[in-house]
């Protein structure tokens, strides 16, 4: 589902197939009533003249048919959408489309679909057409299951709620239900997960229209044991679980996204880790709050919530977003240094510290600095 199907391929023998189709019917429904006609032909004329008859009424039909195939309907800009259900009948497949005016021969739509066997293999899904389209473009879309898959991108660091907001915005879903979902017992038990926050795998996906949502976030955490499966060794730092090294990995991504700094801001937290020290790590405070669209005040570092990692030694109890693969690679392999603190310096990255003495006067440096601008 992370990648678009291929593009409608034209085969030639399906040209030549449908064309011979065509020829054969036309044929047979023109000329049968004319045996009659043609006795009495045969009494006054020469049989080469009804063969020169007949032969002209197959080329007449002949391209006819070519035409009815290939013949091009411009719909422009204007979009028709044709919903396929399960357990829907090829004919009320054909009058959508007719309806629409995407094709010029219902004729041959239909017959063309039943010869092909198209019309036994139909899947169910949402097939939007616009442009340019013919009976054989429209054949082959269905043939090859080309219908509507919407794009969703979950950027890297994304919590849960924004990812349920852009499944609600693309997928048209609800987004408190794909919340719900992270504390779902059966679904998790199913996918042998402690939550799905941290799980949904940051990526980029092609879902079809109407995916439900427990269809949409299985898949994000089959692509998740897909990424990572290579990442995982038999030595974890401090012997953490997998799950403990996710928390560690989504604290990472939101901390820094520079790739230079990424195994050392985890070599800080392990190092933090290993004396019992309390992380201090702003992002799982705000994630404790619920997000803040605001910056973080020294009083919200007072309020007891299970994240607050100012309050509450260890890890949070879940990870606090998506992290992306370089992150949990760093938190697999952190960098060994004996940094236990670090601070934001206004370009985008971090100053490392030692001691608390060192990490204070780095903090007024770079106070100073911002202030002298």
């Amino acid at each position: 589902m992370r990648d678009r199907p291929n593009k409608v391929r034209v085969r030639l023998w399906e040209h030549i197939w449908y064309v011979l189709v065509t020829i054969f019917l036309v044929a047979a429904s023109v000329l049968l009533p004319l045996f009659g006609l043609g006795n009495f032909i045969m009494k006054k004329s020469k049989p080469k003249t009804l063969l020169y008859i007949a032969a002209g009424l197959v080329i007449v039909m002949a391209a006819w048919g070519w035409y009815a195939y290939y013949s091009m309907v411009d719909l422009g800009d204007r979009r028709v959408s044709v919903i396929i259900e399960a357990g829907d009948s090829y004919g009320s497949v054909v009058d959508q489309v007719v309806a629409g005016g995407v094709v010029p021969s219902r004729v041959m739509l239909k017959y063309a679909g039943r010869f092909s066997g198209v019309d036994r293999r139909l899947t169910p899904g949402r097939y939007d057409f616009t442009g340019e389209n013919s009976c054989r473009k429209v054949l082959q879309r269905l043939r090859e299951a080309d219908f509507l898959r919407l794009k969703l991108t979950v950027p890297e660091g994304a919590p849960i709620w924004r990812v349920a907001s852009a499944l609600a915005a693309v997928m048209e879903l609800d987004s408190a239900e794909i919340v719900n979902l992270n504390s779902d017992p059966a679904l998790l038990a199913e996918l042998e997960l402690p939550c799905l926050e941290g799980y949904l795998f940051p990526e980029t996906y092609y879902f079809p229209w109407r995916t439900d949502a427990r269809t949409i976030v299985k898949e994000m955490v089959a692509v998740f044991h897909e990424q990572t499966e290579p990442v995982w060794t038999d030595s974890l730092p401090l012997d953490m679980s997998r799950s403990d090294i996710v928390a560690l990995a989504s604290i990472i991504e939101a901390e820094t996204r520079l790739a230079s700094e990424r195994e050392i801001v985890a070599s800080v937290y392990v190092n933090r880790l290993s004396r019992n020290m309390k992380l201090d790590a702003d992002p799982t405070v705000i994630y404790g709050l619920g997000g803040l669209d605001r910056p973080l005040w020294t009083r919200d570092l007072q309020r007891d919530t299970p994240y607050n990692t100012y309050l509450h030694k260890g890890l949070p109890p879940t990870p606090i977003n998506s992290p992306g693969l370089a992150a949990i690679r760093a938190a697999v392999n952190p960098a060994d240094t004996d940094f236990y603190f670090f601070v934001a310096d206004n370009t985008g990255g971090h100053v490392f510290s030692r001691t608390n003495a060192e990490h204070n006067r780095a903090r007024q440096r770079i106070k100073e600095a911002s202030e002298g601008k």
